[in-house]
């Protein structure tokens, strides 16, 4: 399942404004590429039913310059034939462990610091099983665009799952019997690959 072609375009054409912004030196160009990033948050704003000005605070906290996709990382942590999943605050939902990627930071230490903050373990990265393009795929739509990074972990240390500041509570799961997934987060087939090349003698890495 792909995003809605509106969607895709509305944020394309702000993406091309965002990055004429940043390049542009005349004065003249600088109104037109504003004038059309204006269009481009009114159509997401109609599209998605998200304010304006929400939509401008989303893609001011999202940064200046040239327009790139941002960057989700994700924890499979698999015990005993159950993943790990921790139930967020925002939606009630459950997700693999993760977020946003931090500047500063390699993908490694922003998992393994995103566990840490949800569900208060330590881990340690195993493999990158899967990268995927999320505006193809059967997410919750997202005004931004996002490549997400999926990472098969491994516990270190035995204290007790802990839910975090952002989560109400951690669980365990077997793939055939999963809980309400925040699907702006993660989708089944996220969860059903980190079993597929966890116990795959030949694993295979997705990149969709």
């Amino acid at each position: 399942m792909h995003e809605n072609n509106w969607l895709r375009r509305a944020k394309k054409l702000y993406a091309i404004a965002s990055t004429g912004l940043h390049y542009c030196r005349d004065e003249f160009d600088r109104e037109r590429y504003e004038e059309i990033a204006a269009i481009a948050r009114g159509m997401l704003a109609d599209i998605t039913d998200v304010p304006v000005d929400r939509i401008e605070g989303i893609y001011a906290d999202s940064g200046q310059g040239y327009a790139t996709p941002k960057i989700d990382v994700r924890a499979a942590i698999i015990e005993h034939g159950k993943i790990v999943l921790v139930r967020e605050k925002s939606d009630g939902l459950w997700t693999l462990p993760g977020g946003f990627a931090e500047i500063g930071l390699s993908p490694r230490e922003n998992v393994v610091k995103e566990v840490l903050e949800e569900a208060g373990v330590t881990v340690e990265v195993q493999a990158l099983y899967s990268i995927r393009h999320k505006a193809k795929h059967a997410y919750t739509p997202d005004i931004l665009d996002f490549y997400k990074l999926f990472f098969l972990c491994r516990r270190v240390d035995t204290t007790p799952y802990q839910a975090g500041a952002e989560t109400l509570e951690v669980g365990l799961f077997a793939p055939e019997e999963l809980p309400g997934l925040s699907t702006l987060r993660v989708i089944e087939a996220d969860i059903l690959d980190a079993f597929s090349y966890a116990l795959s003698p030949v694993p295979t890495m997705v990149i969709d």
